[in-house]
């Protein structure tokens, strides 16, 4: 397994992370859940994401369940805060009060004294962000968090924080990032380098499109067919968009890899981008994406050369 370090920090993250968005607690019970943790932990994945809105704590639960008995200096566990974790108006958003309670709420659900990265999950307008970066200050200052960052943040948003920041700048941005999304390379990849920020990016494989399972239809075990967690996946599944998968596999194919590794490590390419994301139903595919490593130069190119012409999709 490839470290990298987060961005100005110096903290060590796998090249490959795992998260549990749509299936911890959701579509993996707690026995396999275990097993894929305890496996990608052995391969080398030392990253773990979740997020207090995944499955509605259940994610988090399953997760404390699992990493139980580890070690907790050989994880780094990240979580999230910002969508409604309830039905009152203060159950949700970046204000100090949520952020404050729903970071308790999640220690506990993940049964630690404190969470490795903590990411306010998106913007809040309804907030002043003095009082969002000063709330995330105050954790890292109580040990309850080490590092802060945030996700699907514009880059005006970001240096924003970073400016407002006195003594713990948010250390990590986590966009979504793939062939059909390619908006961070705008300018959010050149903020968060400018300021010191890593990238952990999440939906790699465009909700497993890029793994060519979809060429031949929609398997019936696969996430496409099944209605609690295929909303997003449907803007990935065009006539356009399968064409460059079919392209992606032939290069694939050729190169003696599997059209998942070649997906991540064009990810990986970048220098920005610290790791990438991937989600697991099975052991057999956390073994098979942290296998994601370095692809030959000629093989950057033919992908290139394909993503150039590629739709582009809008994760958000």
């Amino acid at each position: 397994m490839d470290y990298r370090t987060l961005g100005r920090t110096g903290v060590k993250v796998s090249a490959v992370s795992l998260g549990g968005w749509l299936t911890f607690g959701n579509t993996v019970d707690i026995p396999t859940t275990k097993k894929i943790v305890h496996r990608a932990l052995d391969l080398g994945i030392n990253h773990v994401d979740t997020a207090d809105v995944y499955a509605l704590g259940k994610c988090e639960e399953a997760l404390g369940e699992a990493l139980f008995g580890v070690r907790r200096s050989s994880c780094v566990l990240g979580s999230k805060v910002f969508w409604p974790t309830g039905p009152g108006p203060n159950d949700r958003g970046l204000s100090r009060k949520h952020i404050m309670e729903s970071c308790a709420a999640s220690l506990a659900r993940l049964r630690t004294d404190y969470l490795d990265i903590y990411y306010c999950h998106r913007y809040d307008p309804d907030v002043p962000l003095e009082e969002t970066v000063g709330a995330m200050e105050d954790l890292c200052a109580q040990g309850r968090i080490l590092y802060w960052g945030v996700s699907c943040w514009t880059a005006a948003q970001i240096r924003a924080a970073v400016k407002l920041a006195r003594r713990h700048p948010p250390a990590v941005d986590q966009p979504p990032y793939n062939v059909f999304d390619r908006h961070i390379e705008r300018d959010v990849l050149g903020t968060c380098s400018k300021e010191g920020l890593g990238v952990v990016v999440w939906s790699p494989l465009a909700q497993g499109v890029l793994t060519g399972k979809y060429l031949a239809g929609r398997p019936g075990d696969a996430r496409a067919s099944n209605a609690k967690v295929n909303k997003f996946i449907d803007k990935y599944l065009t006539a356009d968009a399968s064409a460059v998968v079919k392209k992606l596999a032939a290069i694939a194919q050729k190169a003696g890899v599997r059209p998942a590794q070649l997906a991540l490590g064009w990810c990986l390419r970048r220098p920005e981008v610290t790791s990438v994301i991937v989600g697991a139903t099975s052991v057999e595919q956390i073994e098979q994406n942290a296998l994601a490593a370095a692809l030959p130069k000629d093989v950057l190119a033919a992908v290139e050369r394909v993503v150039k012409d590629a739709p582009l999709v809008d994760s958000m």
